[in-house]
């Protein structure tokens, strides 16, 4: 089961993952983020919990009604932002860590059609393992 990609969000240049690497104790995961494009890559370690899942779930619901999400924002660690019309006509993703490195990345990516139906079945997945 682990790693487990939790979260794929990329096209042919930049991308955002989240793998979720370890059981921490129940009911913790410890996963990691990375973000990756032809200008800047890295990466940050960051706990996973049932109420992390359960607000994925519903910023799943409000992307699929066209409204851009703020996920992990009230917790420690990194905070991801999904823009549906970036600045650059196609989604953007922002992935700000100021709890540790206090650095910011916006990351210009053009998903597929489809691409939230994906999320959900990877969302499904790992809790029905779990």
């Amino acid at each position: 089961m682990f790693p487990y990609e939790l979260v794929r969000l990329s096209d042919l240049e930049n991308e955002v993952v989240i793998t979720v690497l370890a059981p921490m104790g129940s009911p913790y995961w410890e996963a990691r983020i990375e973000v990756s494009s032809t200008f800047v890559k890295g990466g940050t370690l960051l706990v996973l919990s049932p109420p992390k899942l359960d607000s994925w779930a519903k910023a799943l619901d409000e992307l699929d009604r066209g409204q851009d999400v703020v996920w992990m924002k009230t917790d420690r660690g990194p905070t991801i932002s999904i823009q549906l019309d970036g600045e650059r006509d196609c989604p953007e993703v922002v992935v700000d860590d100021e709890s540790l490195s206090m650095v910011t990345v916006r990351i210009p990516i053009a998903l597929e059609e489809g691409w939230i139906d994906d999320q959900w079945n990877r969302l499904r997945r790992f809790n029905e393992e779990m």
